[in-house]
């Protein structure tokens, strides 16, 4: 009999399975878009065809680039993987990266570098650093016979010459730029208290700007100990090393005035706070001294009245004499009456009234009972005044 499997069975093993081929797990595809929605929640789903076939197609909000490229009837260039819907059981291909059919190769593997770093978290903003306010020691990567270097010197000398330059040297274009620069990083991060670094390098050709994009160069910066300003191109220019790095700048120049201040402002910013100060001391002495002189006028016009001090003295100590007096003679009743209650419950008046006290002379045990005593027994007897010992000669 034939084994029966259920269709999640299927769909799960169909779904392991092209989870493990590596060509369908790292695909580019052209085609034409079809049937294109966008749904409320921000994802894209669409059908990507040609002359004979068809492949339907999802871009994720949360994962995508070029997702703007999408609409009807356009040729594109889409990068994904393979993978089976099982609630429904269709194959269709994750995008992740979509692109103008007709870019070339090398913009194809820049979007797709951009989107893995971009996932790992290398271009988080929270994770970005904020500068030094008054950095004293300040690195600088970048070539050493260019003008950047140059500028930047010239530039930090006029703002704040307070700061030590100190150059990593690297190519800044061709092959050995890249290895060079991050051999650059690695070498400021073992320089001690290196409070930002700048990569620079003036403009050029996307193929001259390369080098910053190459994803070791993006790894170096975000390894590095110091912030990082990337000041690579002109303005316009856009590199992964700028998404990477902590700040951007347009040119190098800029670069060097975002990482110093400028000793200018501080002199006047330094003048304008002690103008102030002094403005506030002075405004401060006038205030005092105007209320000193109040002071003074309000002592002179109203000194204080003994007479009527010492009076007021006087009626407090009397008043005082009289509750002291009343306090004690209340006292002196409340201890009289004690003694008076105490005295009425002395067994020394009871012995007064004829009463005594008879014990035991064996033991000296106050006898309450005739059973304690037998004929014969001596005993003592205490009166008011003084006891007696006596012999008891019968008991009833």
């Amino acid at each position: 009999m034939p084994i029966i499997y259920p269709v999640s069975k299927v769909t799960r093993y169909l779904r392991d399975l092209l989870a493990s081929e590596t060509l369908l797990q790292d695909l580019w595809v052209s085609g034409e878009v079809s049937n294109f929605t966008r749904a409320a929640s921000g994802h894209c789903y669409f059908s990507l065809r040609d002359a004979t076939s068809t492949l339907r197609c999802v871009m994720f909000r949360t994962s995508s680039s070029g997702s703007q490229h999408l609409k009807e009837g356009a040729a594109v260039i889409i990068h994904g993987r393979v993978a089976i819907y099982e609630a429904r059981g269709d194959l269709q291909v994750i995008a992740d990266i979509v692109q103008p059919e007709g870019v070339g190769e090398l913009q194809l593997k820049l979007e797709a570098l951009k989107l893995k770093l971009q996932q790992e978290g290398l271009f988080e903003p929270s994770r970005k650093r904020e500068l030094p306010r008054f950095p004293k020691r300040a690195g600088v990567i970048t070539s050493p016979t260019g003008a950047v270097w140059h500028d930047i010197q010239t530039v930090v000398r006029r703002r704040y010459p307070l700061v030590e330059l100190l150059l990593a040297p690297t190519p800044v274009q061709g092959d050995t730029a890249a290895p060079g620069i991050v051999e650059a990083f690695e070498a400021m991060n073992r320089i001690q208290d290196v409070d930002l670094v700048i990569l620079a390098r003036g403009g050029g050709s996307a193929e001259d700007l390369g080098p910053f994009n190459e994803e070791a160069v993006a790894r170096a910066i975000f390894s590095s100990r110091a912030p990082v300003i990337s000041a690579v191109g002109h303005e316009t220019d856009f590199t992964i090393a700028d998404l990477v790095a902590d700040l951007r700048a347009p040119t190098p120049s800029a670069a060097a005035e975002t990482a110093v201040p400028d000793q200018a402002e501080l002199l006047d910013a330094i003048g304008a706070s002690a103008r102030a100060l002094n403005a506030g001391v002075a405004a401060f002495l006038v205030d005092g001294r105007g209320d000193l002189e109040r002071l003074e006028l309000r002592l002179q016009r109203a000194p204080p009245d003994m007479d009527s001090l010492r009076q007021r003295v006087d009626e407090l100590l009397k008043t005082a004499s009289i509750h002291a007096r009343n306090a004690i003679g209340l006292s002196k009743a409340q201890a009289d009456g004690l003694q008076q209650r105490l005295a009425s419950l002395s067994p020394v008046d009871t012995l007064r009234r004829g009463y005594a006290i008879v014990q035991a002379a064996k033991n000296w045990e106050i006898v309450g009972d005739a059973a304690q005593v037998a004929a014969g027994e001596a005993v003592n007897v205490t009166v008011s005044r003084g006891g007696f010992d006596a012999t008891v000669t019968s008991t009833r």
